[in-house]
């Protein structure tokens, strides 16, 4: 761009490797040695809510209290606190034991998922069904009637069954399989179905044969099940530059990772455990914001206050961003823009490619930037929503733009580590848009605009139905955090916040069993989303 030779720092134009001056020098040092830290094997990948992201939150609120940036969490600090719901776990306090034998939990029974916390002393046999009792019964006729049937649910099968012999006294049901079916039941951590309405308790074929082999024996039987959520607490930390100025500049960067793959989010292909300390993603984003807000601190752009936010969560779900804009600590509707750097720290020394999402935001945007560039080679994206953190700042209408020097063979693997940084590299993003945010200092607030919708990730759907999921909603189906222009969802009027709980014959109880069920349809199919809207049971009849 034109306006490139007016950096008050000088500006390369050449290769990043030439000589630097001596402030540029400062700035790639401490780039270096905020990445070092950050990605280093001592904070474990930086998972959210561990002792290595808390090492992590208290490295950038240090650097943002040094660069006098006033402390903008809650309750007077830099931090900013969100739930994650890890699913459900069976308690060790749980027990199943029949005549005085504890069976072996997993190993030889388990609650299943949707099983109520209760407990239960009982004589019972496992020929007779008698009111006041637990009642036993083998999945074996009901697998093999419906083993050609395409749409049979077993889960479904086990809740009528229970909801049937709980109006006829049961007090439990016990279930095992002595066909040659695989059933597929398993206790699903991630799973959020509604309760069943008796405990529904699973005996395997070994301890069947083992325990329940005389099936007119009377059985002195203790049950106690509890499970229970499981739930931990990432970090946002805030840092604030006010300039008592009418109008907020929000510059954002995630600093969680992968830690050891415990999210199963990984592209590594090895079997062994290895430490994921996501060098360029997001520690290089998060280097960049650190020295971001030193360079305003100490800069004269005064028309505008900054909002310096360091996110976590941001690789379970856009946890930490969805949070902050949904419990906000500043007036959200005094933003101007967001600006979101995510994996600046590999810029291409020959082709010196910069990607730009969120152009379409802002009619500002198209007419600052342009593809012209004596320096990056630059592409556009228009979408405000995208796989970062700016989507949350975009559904609430605010402009963004998002950065990105791209993808590589290290992303979201072991090998993504600090030595592999192009530190000159992303000296030049920073100054990048340092550039950008002079430009709109004596703009005020910029109009907003509305744009296509991004795919996230890469899926092998053949079709869409067009809306963004919450990752965040820990009940039960999937809900609707924004609804794609022209898309499906919202040609039948599905809207934002309602809660998806089927497609045609296919329930799902969250994200991945929705997306389950989304690769059963081709282009073409009809069929009926059903789903909750506030207390209303609405269904909608599509076509992909």
């Amino acid at each position: 761009m034109r306006y490139l030779a007016l950096l008050f720092f000088f500006f390369p134009l050449v290769s990043t490797a030439q000589k630097l001056k001596k402030a540029d020098k400062l700035i790639v040092n401490n780039l270096k040695t905020h990445i070092s830290f950050l990605a280093d094997d001592k904070l474990e990948g930086r998972r959210a809510g561990t002792l290595g992201e808390k090492a992590a939150s208290d490295y950038i609120t240090e650097e943002f209290n040094k660069a006098g940036l006033l402390a903008k969490g809650e309750n007077e600090s830099f931090l900013q606190a969100f739930e994650i719901n890890e699913g459900r776990f069976i308690s060790s306090s749980s027990h199943c034991i029949i005549d005085g034998n504890d069976l072996e939990l997993t190993k030889e029974y388990f609650p299943l998922t949707s099983c109520p916390n209760q407990s239960l002393e009982a004589t019972a046999a496992v020929a007779l069904q008698e009111s006041g009792a637990p009642w036993f019964f083998d999945l074996r006729e009901l697998l093999e009637q419906n083993k050609e049937n395409p749409h049979f649910d077993l889960d479904d099968a086990i809740k009528t069954k229970a909801e049937a012999i709980k109006k006829k006294g049961a007090t439990a049901l016990f279930l095992y399989n002595s066909s040659s079916i695989d059933d597929g039941l398993t206790f699903q951590s991630k799973a959020k179905p509604a309760p069943f309405v008796i405990p529904v308790i699973y005996i395997s074929k070994a301890a069947k044969e083992k325990y329940l082999k005389d099936e007119t024996a009377t059985l002195d039987i203790k049950l106690k099940v509890l499970v229970e959520e499981k739930k931990r607490f990432g970090h946002n930390v805030a840092g604030y530059i006010d300039n008592h100025a009418a109008t907020t500049v929000v510059l954002g960067a995630h600093y969680d990772h992968l830690g050891y793959n415990e999210d199963h989010n990984s592209l590594y292909s090895g079997t062994d455990i290895q430490i994921h300390n996501g060098a360029d993603d997001n520690a290089s984003g998060t280097a960049a914001l650190i020295e971001m807000g030193k360079m305003l601190k100490e800069s004269k752009f005064k028309d505008n206050n900054y909002l310096l936010i360091a996110f976590s969560g941001e690789e379970l779900g856009l946890y930490g961003s969805k949070y902050f804009t949904e419990h906000p600590t500043i007036d959200l509707s005094t933003v101007t823009y967001m600006i979101n750097m995510d994996m600046v720290g590999r810029l291409n020394d020959s082709t010196h490619g910069l990607t730009i999402g969120g152009y379409g935001t802002s009619p500002a945007w198209g007419e600052e930037l342009s593809t012209k560039d004596k320096f990056f080679t630059i592409k556009f994206d228009s979408s405000g929503a995208g796989p970062s953190d700016h989507t949350s700042f975009y559904r609430k209408d605010i402009p963004v733009l998002f950065f990105f020097t791209g993808l590589h063979s290290d992303y979201h693997k072991p090998s993504d580590d600090a030595d592999k940084i192009n530190y000159t590299g992303e000296l030049q993003v920073l100054k990048y848009i340092y550039k950008v945010i002079e430009t709109n200092n004596q703009k005020g607030k910029l109009a907003f605009t509305k744009t296509r919708e991004m795919t996230i990730g890469k899926t092998s759907f053949k079709v869409t139905l067009g809306i963004m999921p919450d990752y965040t909603f820990s009940g039960a189906g999937v809900r609707v955090d924004g609804v794609s222009e022209g898309k499906t969802a919202q040609r039948v009027g599905i809207k934002t916040g309602d809660v998806l709980v089927q497609l045609g014959d296919h329930k799902f109880t969250d994200v991945q069993t929705y997306m389950e069920a989304l690769g059963k349809f081709k282009k073409g199919d009809t069929t009926t989303v059903k789903l909750k809207r506030g207390t209303e049971d609405l269904s909608f009849d599509i076509v992909f």
